[in-house]
């Protein structure tokens, strides 16, 4: 016999545990399946432990300014044994926490992994449950290339299991995830290499930022190797590894070689014919813009759409998606326009909206850009003097600001508001007759010229 509820959510990610969160509230009665940790791949392998990991690094580049600011602080070394203890004590007290609100909120935890059995049931661990809403939000997982000698790399899943910092490791990858570890590991010591398939980093990003934090990193001392795709991986005997690339390259030594090319959908095991849920080619969920997939009363959030891969995004579709079902909000739905971003780079990226380019191609002659280019005043007394650089992209006679790009010391922080501003239809003008903040770098962006 099965267990009927109202809604179930089908992982206990950020996109489930928002939406059955919400849906409890209305009084919903409510369960989350999850075969693992809960949290999902934010909290566990993630957003989370790689914040966690970025203020080390980013404690490293001050250790090493502080010089100019008059402190004589020396050598003191780092363990990265201590730094990996204490961020996975927090990133388990935050799964330990998920159980206790899950309780606390009367939403159901149903532990195994979810196979569909038709459009209204599912089966966990032997056993069957339906329900009027079923949501699949499982996430993705990292992709390994079909390169011979590809198992002697790791993933970015795998840099967290990591027992010590490697001295001389690989990237490769161009992306998000990719810039970030590189980044992080380079600051807290390891010599790093960058292999890039195609010509440059964050290709989808704006060329401002893309090209500014290209310099940054190489005179932070990692070496990025533009069109190399990697042919094949060796390991030596002496247990490195050996890279050897489509171009003709052969790079040895590695301690480590990180792949971070991408990520795939985690749909294969939820049987997905049986409730004839449709993919793409790609494997990714189709949904309309209210969530909803091609089977009525069956819904897709998050990472497995393959929309804005970000964790605050299937949060707020989640949250919307049971406003809607439960909240008496017909037409409340997520607008995937506008959707702010952060690279927690070194130095940080913060962008929303269009970029130069893509604005021109829609909107030609009508696109007017503001942008600089300064070094914040942190950087004034330190040896690296690492540059920021702001773009405003305007539209129109009225100059309708549709993108806003910083790189730079606190771009992660000082873009929230900033995008608020876009989604309500901010002009130039509008920025222009706000009153800057002094001394910051933010204030750049109301005193553009």
């Amino acid at each position: 016999m099965s267990r009927h509820y109202d809604l179930i959510a089908i992982v206990g990610g950020s996109g489930g545990l928002s939406v059955a969160e919400r849906a409890a509230r209305y009084g919903a009665r409510t369960a989350v399946v999850e075969r693992g940790r809960l949290g999902g791949t934010c909290v566990n392998v993630g957003c989370v432990p790689k914040k966690v990991m970025w203020f080390g690094a980013s404690i490293a580049h001050m250790l090493h300014d502080a010089a100019g600011y008059g402190f004589d602080i020396g050598e003191h070394g780092f363990d990265w044994t201590k730094l990996k203890s204490a961020r996975d004590n927090y990133v388990n007290g935050i799964n330990d926490w998920y159980h206790t609100y899950l309780s606390d909120s009367d939403i159901a935890e149903l532990t195994g992994e979810a196979r569909f059995v038709d459009g209204h049931t599912i089966e966990v661990a032997g056993k069957q449950y339906t329900a009027d809403h079923i949501v699949i939000a499982p996430g993705g997982a990292p992709l390994v290339p079909d390169t011979e000698g590809a198992e002697y790399g790791i993933t970015s899943d795998g840099f967290f299991e990591l027992e010590q910092l490697p001295c001389r490791v690989a990237v490769v990858g161009s992306g998000y995830i990719a810039v970030e570890l590189a980044g992080m590991l380079n600051a807290l010591g390891s010599d790093v290499t960058m292999l890039l398939r195609r010509e440059h980093l964050l290709r989808t990003f704006d060329a401002t930022l893309r090209e500014t934090l290209t310099q940054e990193m190489l005179g932070d001392g990692i070496d990025i190797l533009a069109r190399s795709k990697v042919k094949r991986v060796i390991r030596e005997e002496d247990g490195s590894l050996c890279i050897e690339s489509e171009n003709g390259q052969r790079l040895e030594g590695f301690d480590e070689l990180i792949w971070a090319i991408g990520r795939y959908p985690l749909t294969a095991n939820l049987n997905l014919k049986a409730c004839g849920v449709q993919t793409n080619e790609h494997g990714y969920i189709v949904t309309d813009k209210f969530q909803q997939t091609n089977v009525e009363g069956i819904y897709a959030i998050g990472d497995v759409t393959g929309r804005a891969q970000l964790t605050p995004v299937a949060i707020a579709a989640g949250r919307r998606l049971s406003d809607r079902l439960f909240g008496g909000m017909k037409d409340r739905h997520l607008t995937y326009e506008n959707i702010p971003t952060v690279v927690f780079s070194h130095p940080p990226i913060g962008t929303v909206g269009l970029t130069e380019s893509i604005a021109r191609e829609l909107h030609g002659e009508s696109v007017k850009i503001y942008q600089t280019r300064f070094t914040a005043m942190y950087n004034v007394l330190t040896e690296r003097k690492q540059k920021t650089a702001m773009k405003l992209v305007t539209v129109g006679a009225q100059e309708k600001v549709v993108g806003c790009h910083v790189i730079g010391p606190g771009a992660d922080e000082m873009l929230q508001g900033f995008a608020v501003a876009i989604r309500m239809g901010a002009t130039k003008k509008d920025l222009d007759d706000t009153v800057a903040i002094h001394p910051t770098s933010a204030e750049e962006l109301v005193t553009m010229k």
